[in-house]
Parts: structure tokens; C-alpha cells; sequence
């Protein structure tokens, strides 16, 4: 009994319906799932009505008719579904409405005015502007906010007209910048309160705020009797719209508020700027900057109460306030003296910040101080560069001579009275950069720790050595000092930045990186200089590359030694060249004393071992002796010494395991160069004189090379060195009347095609078979040229049918041929 029931409650838990009964439960599955979904979307888009206004709110959600079945959703694939959304196509059929009315109006206004009395003029603008403003208010009681936008936009449209219809009827005799400022005065009012008034509005407010930037400024360009100053008017505009973006409720209206007091404070402030620059008494300066220290007032005001806009607003108050200062100073100072005036204001604006006020504020002034100073900074760029590159533009040649003095690397009409005047802006620039580096704690730099802090003191060493430096250069020409006067000078100063890029940090560091670009620069400046007398010239070499050489013995690191090194190689061929201009050799000649530099730098590399410097000075020297081939190629005897020489110190370089592959190959290139120029300072004009010492080396190499690794490919081991005699003999050859040279190279042909076809080597057998065919062709040329004379013209094309007729008959033959001599060659190394 018990697995009876067992077997029941099993076919219970397992029974399946019949096919008939079980389609139709499904049916109705899927009928309910398809009226919940329509539900679903019923409700979605009458929520979406509500959210966006678009029309009269439903006292509920849509209801489904009783009994009746929703319609089945539309397949994806039954038809396009819809490119816009309901509220979209209706805000667009609300634009261009409220635009069609308002040009409708503007061309009422203007064109058709006159048709009218003033009666029906004033009541048909008076009665539309009325209902337009009065418009919106029930329609956003009935929720149709879109359209109430829209009929309020027509509503501003409209106020314009009226005042511009009652500037023609009621005042044509006006003004029209005075009348224009007073209407924007009036219109800015009308607008606020129709905004306050129906604040679910967002158009007047904004546009009130726009139209009211143009009343003041208007009304002082009117030139009416108590009219302010254009600079005063846009400043109070300013303050104006400050106040608006710090109170205003709706955030548009605070947006468009600020961004209007940028315009026109920046209008005021550009203004103050030009006319305190323009300013020549002290006295003409006070107005402008009484202007520009009102601007800084509302510019810090403005910072101060609103955090969002503090760093931007305090960087405008602070160049105000020290453009201010600075202009009367200016004013009050010498001639020339201008920028120093500034400089010190800004400086004295960053030592007065402290870390009291905000923090916004803080980096605001901040920043300004620091566009002061790179103001102050730029203004020192031409002098300092006429004095780095002087010597490139007043040397007439060199060992010309010396120069009169250091001034006269500036143009004729470079104004005199700056020059004292920028070494000392250089130098409080550098000394508020030393400050910076080491007592960070007297400026208001951010607050950081650890790595951040010294990577921000390191970048103020670095600038504090450069402003330091630009201001030393510059004092041989603010005292006119003499040549060698200068030239010592500037030789001191590029030692000491030498030596201070020599030094050993205790950490890594980029500041001695820096110093060696900027040694780099001031020696390359003072080696230029020398170059006007001759012991200037060997002097200030001499001294320069013993500098760099020690620098780079001395450096730490990678890239400090390897760069002193290669400019170290770099002076010492500059000396060399020196040497060979001056012993007044000819070039060929002195040709010969460049090769010094390359084997000085490979018997300091050979010193040096595996050092990192010997790599960069073995490189460096290739310049002397490109320069040398150079000077001696238009000789072909110095030119294979030369050649020789330079081959030598490679061979000698390849004495060492790290160097001698490359060295090796470049080695053996200089001695078949030097063999080539000296067998053409030899008048000779055989091509196998050049070509067959190349090639017997070359064979002995892959020779050497097959032994070591018999799977090598001949064509790897054998083919350079045979196509470097082949192929310049057979194209001689092929312009040679004479018997001799096709004998031998078809002699020697032979002899390869059949050391390749004895060794089972493809490419002597393909060389030697094709030069071989090529010479043999060229030998019976003329008697196939003779025979082809004197046979019928008819009888070429029936032998050429013949061959074809042959070929298409063994054609299958043939290819099995030309299979079995690509295996052969195949199989073949």
C-alpha cells in the first residue's frame, strides 16, 4: 500500500497536460504579460506628461476598458518606430510659433506702422503687450509651462517694440544712446518684476540681467550733462552684477550674473590698465589707479564671498592692485625703470599674503604675484638672448679681431636706459627664487610634504641658478665692458655652472641636469665669442674641455657623464680644427691632424674599459673624422691616408671584445676605402684592381663562416663577395672592344659554375651560369647581327613559330623540366 501511494504522488508531482490543454494555458500566460505591459506603458507616458507639462495633467492614470484586452505590443520589426518624442516636437512647435509672432511684430513695427493712427497704434502695441505679459500667469496655473515660456519670450519681444515705437511717436527728437540707455533701465526694472512676479518663469530674470549691462555704460557714452566716466560706469555695472551673483535665488540668474560682471569689469579694468601705462606724471597716474584699486576691491570682495570663483577673482585683484601701485611708480621712476616699479609691487604682494585668509584668496594672490613676476621675467628675454647669441651675429669672420666692446652685440637703437635696469630684475627675481627654494615658509607656497616639497624646491633652485645666470650674462653689456674683459667673464661663469653640475647629490636629482644645460649653453655662448683672436680661440677651448672632461669623470649617474663626455669630444675636435686652421697647411693636408681626436678617444676609451663615458667619447669623435675625409676628399693620396689612418684606429678598437663586431666590419670598410684612394691617386681604371681584393676577402669570410655553420646559405656566404667583381666586370666588359677582359671573366665564370655545380652550391652556379651566358652572348653578338642580316626577313617569324609550336607540343615535358631544375637548385645551400 505504502508504494502504491508512492507511485501516485510521483505521476502527481510528474503529469503533464495534454498538447491541446497546454497551448492554451499558454495562450493565456501570455495574453496577461502582454495587458500588464500595455499598462505599463499607459502609465509611463502619463507620468511623463505630468514631469514635462506638456499639456493638461489627467485627473488620474489612464484606465483600461472593461473586458476589453489591451492591443498587443508592435514587434520591433513591424514598422520605424518614432524619431521624436512628444515634448520634443511640442517645444519645437512652440519656438517656432513664439518666433513667427515676434516677426510678425517686429514687421508691424516697421513696415506697417504708418497705415495706422497714433490712437490705433498705441492701443494694438499696448493691448498685445498686455495680454503677452498677462498671458502666462494662467497658463502655468493650468500646468502648460512650455507654452507659457514661449508667450513670455514674445512678451520681452514686444516691450522692445513699445519702446522703440515711443522713441519714433513721443520722443524723436531725443537722443538715441541716452534714450536707449533709459529704455534698457526701464526694460531691465519691467523685466525683474514680471521675473519676481512669476518666478516659475526662466526668462526674465536672465534677460533683465543681460539688458541692464547696457544703461550705464549707454548712458556715459550719451555725453549727457552729470554723465559718469565709461571705465566708472562699467565698474559700477560690475559691482552691480557682483551683487546679483552673490544674492540672486534662481542659479541662472547668479550664472549670468557673474559672467556679466566679468565683461564689463574686465572692460573697466583693461581701460584703468591702458590709461595708467599711457600715464607720464604720477598725477595723470592716480585717476587710472584709484580705477584699478576699486576694481581689485570688488574683484577681492567678490572673491572672498563666493569660494567658487576666489582663485580667479584674487588673481584679478591682485595684478589690479599691483598694476595700480605699480603705474604711479612707474610714472615716478627714471625712465626705463618701469618694470623694476612693478616687479617690487608684486613682489611685496607675495610676501604680504599670509595663510589667514581663505585658501582661495591665498593661491589667487598668489598667482598674481607669480604673473608679475614672469611679466617682469619676459621683459628680460631679448637682452639676455642678444647677449647669449651676440657673438654669432657681430663676428665678421673668424680671427678677425677682437670687438670694441660688449655693446656691440645690441642693435643701434636699443634703448640705453634699460639696460641698467634689467640685471636688477633678473636678480630679485632670482633672490625671490632663492627664497622660495630654501626658506619656503616666507612666501605663501601650498602646503606640501615630502617628495612634492622637494621636488618644489628643486624646481625654485633651478629657476633661482638660471635668473641668476641671465643676470651675470647681461652685465658685460649694461657696463660696455671690454673684449677680453667679457670674455673672462663669461669663461668664469660657465666654469662655475661646470662645477656646480659636477657636484654628487645625495639623492637623486634633476637639478644637476639643469646645471649642465646650462654650463653647456655658457660655454657654447663663450666658445663662440672666442673665436674672434686666435689665443681666445685655444684658450678658452683648452680650458672648456678640461672642464667638461672632468665633469664627466666626476658626475654620478648615466646621463651626466655620457653628455659632458660627448661635448667634452665635441670641444676637443673644435681645438683640433684650430690646431689644423692655424698651422696654415692646405686642407688636405691639414686633414691629417683631425684623426688626433678619434684616437685620443679610443685610447681613453681603452683606458676606461666598460665605463659609461667611454662609449659617448668613442661616438663623439666621429664628427673629426668625417670632417677630415671632408677636408681631404678633393686629394685622392691624403685621402687614402686619411682613410688608412682611421682604418687603423678602428682595427684598434676592435682589439676589444665589446667593440669588435662593429668595429670590426667599419675597420675593414676604411681599408678597402684607403686601398680604392690610393689605386685612383694611381690613375687606375680597372675595375677589378678595385673589386678583387674585396672579393677575395670576402670569400675567405664566408668560407670561415660555412666552415663554422655548414647550414649557412651560399648566397649568404658567397654571393656579396662575388657580385662585388661580376657585375662592375661584365657592365666593363659589355663597353670593352677588346678580347682580354671577356676571356678572363668568362674564364672565371666557368670556373665558379662549376666549383658551385662540384660543391652543390647555388649561388656560384647561378652567377657563374648567368655572367658566363651574358659574356658569351656579348661575344657572338656581332655574328648573330650579321647573320640576322643576311637571312630573309621572313624567315625569323617562321623559326619563332616553329620554337612555339615545338614548346606547346613538349609543353607538359618542358614543365616537368623546369620542376626538376627548381628541385635541383632547391635542394642546392
Amino acid at each position: 500500500m505504502p508504494a502504491r501511494c508512492g507511485r501516485r504522488h510521483t505521476a502527481a508531482m510528474t503529469f503533464v497536460p495534454p498538447p491541446a490543454e497546454e497551448l492554451a494555458i499558454l495562450d493565456r500566460e501570455l495574453r496577461r504579460l502582454d495587458a500588464r505591459r500595455a499598462q505599463l506603458l499607459a502609465r509611463r507616458s502619463w507620468l511623463l506628461a505630468v514631469l514635462n507639462g506638456a499639456g493638461a495633467v489627467p485627473a488620474g492614470p489612464p484606465r483600461l476598458p472593461a473586458g476589453a484586452w489591451p492591443a498587443a505590443p508592435k514587434p520591433a520589426g513591424a514598422g520605424p518606430a518614432a524619431e521624436a518624442s512628444p515634448p520634443g516636437v511640442q517645444n519645437l512647435l512652440l519656438v517656432l510659433g513664439g518666433l513667427l509672432l515676434a516677426v510678425a511684430a517686429v514687421a508691424f513695427t516697421l513696415v506697417s506702422w504708418g497705415h495706422m493712427g497714433i490712437g490705433g497704434r498705441s492701443a494694438v502695441l499696448g493691448a498685445v503687450t498686455v495680454a503677452a505679459l498677462a498671458a502666462p500667469a494662467p497658463l502655468l496655473r493650468r500646468g502648460l509651462r512650455s507654452t507659457a515660456e514661449s508667450v513670455g519670450v514674445l512678451a520681452l519681444v514686444l516691450t522692445v517694440l513699445d519702446a522703440y515705437a515711443l522713441h519714433r511717436v513721443a520722443f524723436p527728437g531725443t537722443d538715441g544712446v541716452l534714450y536707449t540707455a533709459v529704455a534698457a533701465t526701464l526694460l531691465a526694472a519691467l523685466w525683474s518684476a514680471h521675473g519676481l512676479l512669476l518666478p516659475r518663469l526662466s526668462t526674465p530674470l536672465p534677460a533683465a540681467v543681460l539688458v541692464a549691462q547696457a544703461a550705464l555704460p549707454l548712458w556715459a557714452l550719451s555725453g549727457a550733462a552729470g554723465a559718469p566716466d565709461v571705465a566708472w560706469a562699467l565698474l559700477v555695472t560690475a559691482a552691480l552684477d557682483v551683487a546679483a551673483a552673490l544674492r540672486a535665488r534662481p542659479a541662472v540668474v547668479r550664472g549670468f550674473a557673474g559672467a556679466a560682471a566679468a565683461a564689463t569689469g574686465g572692460g573697466a579694468l583693461l581701460t584703468g590698465l591702458q590709461r595708467s601705462a599711457a600715464a607720464a606724471t604720477p598725477a595723470e597716474a592716480v585717476l587710472p589707479g584709484a580705477l584699478l584699486l576699486a576694481g581689485a576691491a570688488l574683484a577681492l570682495y567678490w572673491a572672498w564671498r563666493a569660494p567658487a570663483v576666489a582663485v580667479a577673482a584674487s588673481l584679478v585683484a591682485g595684478v589690479s592692485g599691483v598694476a595700480a601701485v605699480g603705474g604711479a611708480a612707474r610714472a615716478a621712476l627714471p625712465h626705463g625703470w618701469g618694470v623694476l616699479g612693478y616687479l617690487l609691487c608684486g613682489t611685496a604682494l607675495l610676501v604680504l599674503v599670509r595663510a589667514a585668509l581663505p585658501t582661495g584668496v591665498r593661491r589667487g594672490l598668489a598667482a598674481a604675484a607669480g604673473t608679475v613676476q614672469a611679466a617682469a621675467a619676459l621683459s628680460a628675454v631679448p637682452l639676455v638672448l642678444l647677449c647669449l647669441a651676440g657673438p654669432v651675429t657681430r663676428l665678421t669672420g673668424v680671427w678677425a679681431g677682437a670687438p670694441s666692446g660688449a655693446r656691440g652685440a645690441l642693435p643701434p637703437q636699443w634703448p640705453l636706459s634699460s639696460l641698467w635696469s634689467t640685471p636688477v630684475v633678473l636678480a630679485v627675481l632670482a633672490a625671490t627664487a632663492a627664497v622660495a627654494a630654501f626658506r619656503p615658509r616666507a612666501l605663501p607656497l601650498p602646503a606640501a610634504g615630502g617628495e612634492a616639497a622637494d621636488r618644489l624646491r628643486r624646481a625654485a633652485v633651478c629657476v633661482a641658478a638660471g635668473l641668476a645666470w641671465a643676470a651675470l650674462l647681461v652685465v658685460p653689456a649694461v657696463v660696455d665692458a671690454p673684449f677680453a674683459v667679457t670674455l673672462a667673464w663669461q669663461l668664469a661663469v660657465a666654469l662655475g655652472l661646470l662645477a656646480w653640475a659636477a657636484h654628487r647629490p645625495a639623492t637623486a636629482s634633476a637639478v644637476p641636469v639643469v646645471a649642465l644645460v646650462y654650463g653647456l649653453t655658457a660655454s657654447a655662448s663663450v666658445a663662440l665669442l672666442s673665436l674672434a683672436t686666435r689665443p681666445a680661440t685655444f684658450t678658452v677651448l683648452g680650458v672648456v674641455t678640461a672642464a667638461l672632461a672632468a665633469v664627466a669623470l666626476r658626475a654620478t649617474g648615466t646621463v651626466r657623464p655620457a653628455v659632458a663626455a660627448c661635448a667634452a669630444t665635441l670641444a676637443a675636435t673644435g681645438l683640433a680644427g684650430a690646431a689644423a686652421a692655424a698651422s696654415g697647411l692646405p686642407e688636405h693636408r691639414a686633414a691629417l691632424i683631425l684623426p688626433a681626436v678619434p684616437a685620443a678617444a679610443a685610447a681613453v676609451g681603452a683606458r676606461l674599459g666598460r665605463h659609461p663615458v667611454a662609449l659617448p667619447v668613442e661616438a663623439a669623435s666621429v664628427p673629426a673624422a668625417l670632417l677630415a675625409v671632408v677636408l681631404a676628399a678633393g686629394r685622392p693620396a691624403p685621402l687614402s691616408l686619411v682613410l688608412g689612418l682611421l682604418g687603423v684606429i678602428a682595427a684598434a678598437l676592435a682589439l676589444r671584445a665589446e667593440r669588435r663586431p662593429a668595429a670590426g666590419h667599419l675597420a675593414a670598410a676604411l681599408f678597402v676605402l684607403a686601398a680604392w684612394a690610393r689605386l685612383l691617386a694611381w690613375d687606375v681604371t680597372s675595375p677589378e684592381a678595385y673589386t678583387l681584393p674585396v672579393t677575395a676577402a670576402a670569400l675567405a669570410v664566408g668560407a670561415l663562416r660555412r666552415r663554422r655553420d655548414p647550414g649557412a646559405s651560399s648566397w649568404t656566404a658567397y654571393g656579396p663577395g662575388l657580385a662585388v667583381t661580376f657585375v662592375p666586370s661584365l657592365l666593363w666588359a659589355w663597353g670593352d672592344t677588346h678580347w682580354l677582359r671577356p676571356l678572363l671573366l668568362g674564364t672565371a665564370a666557368l670556373a665558379v659554375t662549376l666549383a658551385g655545380a662540384r660543391g652543390r652550391l647555388q649561388a656560384p652556379l647561378v652567377l657563374g651560369g648567368a655572367v658566363l651566358a651574358l659574356v658569351a652572348l656579348h661575344e657572338l653578338a656581332p655574328y648573330v647581327a650579321q647573320v640576322v642580316g643576311a637571312l630573309p626577313r621572313w624567315l625569323p617569324p617562321a623559326v619563332a613559330g616553329v620554337l612555339l609550336l615545338a614548346t606547346g607540343a613538349t609543353y607538359e615535358q618542358r614543365l616537368r623540366d623546369a620542376r626538376r631544375l627548381r628541385d635541383g637548385l632547391g635542394r642546392m645551400r
